[in-house]
């Protein structure tokens, strides 16, 4: 019984997998038939006969054309081949969006062209934050050395808000806003805020001859509403560094006319007289001269002795080191509204400013006048005899600037800033050639 049970049901199961063979085998014969049918004008698309399989094996055997019914299926497309046009942009979008999760290595997006599209997509939609040195040059031309602006957001005196202002008090803030634009000097920028009367910013450049020439150097002030009774609020955006006896590394301003140090007389705030522009004025020629060190009190006393000129040259050394340092500190933080000065300013003075380092390494003193290229060549070509009896050799009875020691400390420092200099210098467009070609020599000797 059981054997015959058993020859029962193996028959049966033949017979069951003969007729799922047949089956199946119509079914896919169809399913050509419409492929065919959707494909026929294109005479390179061929589809391989499966090989015939043995459904009495009893193995399970998986279709190797399974792709078929993804293709061809007209059911579930909805189109033919023919009507089918492929969009390269769209294809490109498609890949883009499955890197966007993606952290590809530097470089990569270069090689990429969806990258490259939409990279270059994006740079026209917002030209406002491409750096090309030619926008940085006509925003600098466009910078007015005196404008308003909406407000301040990282003013120091943001939040010293004291409330609606008298008019009298209006009258005279905008007095002082008309001298500002009328007679500014060409060395000192200033932006008042129209929502915020009481608070101004300015930037003065370095003066020539000094050690802080060529620098931008930035004030804010606050007007407060005792004003003109009593002088402003003026704090120096100094970075930490303590480059004057009169700037403190706090933002400090020690100054006779702003009542943060003693004076006499017309040194000290007159209502009737004194003015925001006085005391901007006041700030670039008492505060950034040629030889701060005399600034400090009771140090004046000692300029005509050998040891106080030479502190005073050691302190030009330092000085003009911490104004690369603050160069660097403005160029990487510009202050708000100040950002297209900055990138201007330092496009169009950064290859004095690298010349005047390099002049300075040689062993003069800084603050002293750097030649033209012109005359550095002349020098050079001169003989010897000529360049011996030169304007930079000492003077009898003169003081040797520093001694080697120092001057090996002031060497390495300013070398170091140099090179920091030259790199954001030639970001932002500035004269560098003649420097980088230099360094690359420089490089090409060491490597011998």
């Amino acid at each position: 019984m059981d054997a015959e049970y058993c020859g029962l049901q193996q028959g049966s199961s033949s017979s069951c997998r003969t007729a799922d063979a047949v089956a199946w085998g119509a079914a896919q014969q169809q399913k050509r038939q419409r492929c065919q049918g959707s494909s026929s004008t294109s005479s390179s698309l061929q589809i391989s006969e499966p090989e015939p399989q043995d459904h009495n094996s009893g193995e399970i055997v998986e279709e190797e054309d399974y792709y078929m019914e993804d293709d061809c299926d007209d059911d579930s497309d909805g189109y033919d081949e023919d009507d089918y046009e492929f969009d390269e942009a769209d294809f490109n979008q498609h890949l883009a969006d499955k890197f966007d999760d993606l952290d590809l290595p530097p470089g990569v997006e270069a090689t990429v062209p969806w990258l490259q599209k939409i990279a270059a997509k994006e740079e026209a939609e917002e030209p406002s934050k491409s750096n090309n040195p030619d926008e940085n040059a006509d925003k600098y031309k466009q910078f007015k050395q005196f404008d308003t602006v909406q407000n301040f957001s990282d003013h120091h005196f943001s939040k010293n808000f004291e409330g609606e202002p008298a008019r009298a008090w209006s009258k005279r803030v905008q007095h002082d806003w008309k001298l500002l634009e009328k007679d500014l000097p060409a060395s000192i920028y200033v932006r008042v805020a129209e929502d915020r009367m009481d608070l101004l910013r300015a930037a003065i450049i370095g003066p020539k001859g000094t050690p802080y020439h060529d620098g931008l150097f930035f004030f804010d002030v606050h007007i407060p509403s005792s004003y003109p009774s009593g002088p402003p609020l003026v704090y120096y955006h100094s970075g930490g560094l303590r480059i004057n006896p009169n700037l403190y590394n706090c933002g400090k301003v020690c100054l006779s006319l702003l009542g943060t140090w003693s004076g006499k007389g017309c040194e000290k705030w007159n209502p009737a007289q004194s003015t925001l522009l006085q005391v901007l004025v006041s700030i670039q020629a008492l505060i950034l001269n040629e030889k701060p060190y005399y600034n400090e009190p009771g140090y004046e006393a000692t300029a005509n002795t050998p040891h106080g000129q030479r502190n005073a040259l050691e302190y030009n050394d330092n000085t003009f080191l911490y104004s690369c340092r603050t160069m660097l500190y403005s160029l990487r933080r510009p202050p708000e509204h100040f950002a297209d000065l900055v990138a201007g300013h330092f496009r169009v003075h950064g290859h004095t400013i690298l010349a005047a380092c390099k002049y300075y390494m040689e062993g003069n003193d800084v603050g002293s006048v750097v030649p033209e290229e012109e005359e550095e060549s002349e020098c050079k070509n001169s003989d010897a005899g000529a360049s011996s009896s030169s304007s930079n050799a000492p003077k009898p009875g003169a003081v040797k600037a520093n001694p080697p020691t120092r001057r090996s400390t002031f060497n390495t420092s300013l070398k170091t800033l140099y090179e920091d200099l030259l790199m954001e210098f030639n970001v932002k467009g500035a004269d560098t050639r003649r420097f980088i070609v230099e360094k690359l020599k420089k490089n090409q000797h060491a490597a011998v």
